[in-house]
């Protein structure tokens, strides 16, 4: 199905990126490794537990289409259009000056989330490690022992090796660097995703499983499951994080933003699915329940790991999973602060990436000491991690992308340029920018806020 009409050639090829371009097939894969990162592996797999399975996941997938992919195209077109960082794409993209505070929003809102996502990258480096070496599972004990891990000093080294890491790939640059490692890492992760599927549906007892993750039961929908939906679909996707603000600066004017949008969708949507065959056949085979949280993956899984044959090899090759779509989502927020100032202050882009990388590990010091050595940095429940976690996910991000809905359903003059799409296929996307994404996303930032509950 073609989305798009031929794009106008005076799209502003140029600016402050020229000469850093993706090729087509690499900013797809780019896009993709943004979106499917620890959210679905982790997230997902918990979220669905706690909401009936199948059901939730046919819910996700509407709201997928009603709030994500419209929000999608919406920040891809802008930064296309801009040619800017995130900050300045509105504005160069014919926006008004006002407009710099919501593209200023979308570079603070990466750097936070950065400061605490490379902490639970680090994490999934350190259990790739004692999986493969067998010392994960010398002691039966895993709740203990992932609470002795966070407790001590090694978090903090591994939250440096994830910095590093990152730095070192956005460092090498647009084409060389961030395409290159999803183009190897993007396909790595579908062999091992179907690796570890195979393995987790032929376990004894997997049907229930598989079961439970693909048979509807629509009677544990609540109202509550619906807004937990809408949230994912949002977040799932690196929305109202300037990411695809920054990718879509990166995109020729000969790609197809239409296409583009339904292959990161996509992409997204099956990942998230073939976790699902990965996690809840497991769960069930070895008596865990599916809605445990985030212990589930730290604490449950490794026991079921331990119990089945070849166990260290499954729950290394898990764990790796889990580092390369933790890192392929680190890349993706890092170059966002990166390009802004790159843009604002003529660094290069060397200077920009080290620089802010040593900004993302001070910054996320007090977030992995509250964690374990110093349990008392907490303000009123919560500690430091969970406070940033909090502000930048459930507050920034939604605002941020109720303001691109706004921008680009209301204020958008050069809109229907900018999106390439065809006639029919713009005004369907017009009216979910203007009358139900705004709308949803509201209530995505009411609810995630604690402001309202049902």
């Amino acid at each position: 199905m073609n989305f798009s009409k031929s794009n106008n050639s005076n799209l502003n090829p140029d600016g402050p990126g020229k000469g850093e371009r993706f090729s087509q097939a690499g900013f797809i894969l780019a896009a993709i490794g943004s979106s499917v990162g620890l959210g679905n592996m982790w997230k997902f797999p918990y979220i669905t537990g706690e909401n009936g399975g199948a059901a939730f996941f046919l819910l996700f997938i509407v709201c997928l289409l009603l709030i994500g992919l419209p929000v999608l195209l919406a920040e891809l077109a802008i930064g296309r259009s801009g040619r800017g960082s995130a900050a300045t794409a509105f504005i160069k993209a014919g926006g008004q000056k006002g407009w710099l505070a919501a593209g200023l929003l979308q570079v603070l809102t990466p750097f936070i989330i950065l400061s605490f996502y490379v902490i639970i990258a680090g994490w999934t480096l350190q259990y790739a490690v004692t999986s493969f070496s067998g010392t994960l599972y010398n002691n039966p004990d895993y709740a203990g022992k992932f609470g002795d891990f966070v407790g001590g000093y090694m978090p903090i080294v591994w939250q440096l090796i994830s910095v590093l890491i990152t730095g070192w790939i956005v460092a090498k640059g647009v084409s060389n660097g961030i395409e290159k490692f999803n183009k190897v890492l993007i396909p790595a992760m579908l062999v091992l995703l179907i690796i570890l599927m195979v393995r987790a549906v032929t376990l004894p007892g997997a049907g229930a499983g598989v079961s439970f993750f693909l048979n509807p039961d629509f009677s544990q929908l609540t109202t509550e499951s619906a807004l937990v939906a809408l949230g994912h679909a949002f977040f799932s996707l690196s929305l109202g994080m300037g990411i695809l603000v920054t990718y879509g600066s990166y995109v020729d004017k000969n790609q197809s933003l239409g296409t583009a949008t339904i292959a990161v969708g996509a992409g997204d949507l099956i990942y998230a699915f073939i976790a699902g065959l990965i996690i809840f056949p497991t769960t069930f085979s070895f008596g865990i329940a599916p809605d445990q949280g985030p212990s589930l993956i730290f604490i449950a899984l490794p026991a079921a790991f331990s119990a089945m044959p070849l166990g260290f090899l499954f729950g290394g090759l898990f764990f790796v999973l889990l580092a390369i779509a933790a890192l392929t989502s680190a890349v993706s927020l890092l170059e966002v602060p990166v390009k802004y100032f790159m843009e604002r202050l003529s660094w290069s882009r060397s200077r920009a990436v080290w620089t802010i990388s040593l900004a993302v590990f001070i910054v996320g010091l007090p977030s992995v000491l509250s964690l374990g050595l110093f349990p008392e940095w907490t303000i009123g429940s919560k500690s430091v991690f969970d406070w940033m976690d909090f502000i930048a996910s459930n507050i920034l991000l939604p605002i941020g992308g109720l303001l691109v809905t706004i921008f680009a359903g209301y204020f958008w003059k050069k809109a229907a340029e900018a999106s390439g799409l065809r006639a029919g296929w713009f005004r369907v996307w017009l009216f979910m920018l203007r009358y139900v994404a705004p709308i949803l996303v509201l209530l995505v930032l009411l609810h995630t806020s604690g402001i309202i509950h049902f």
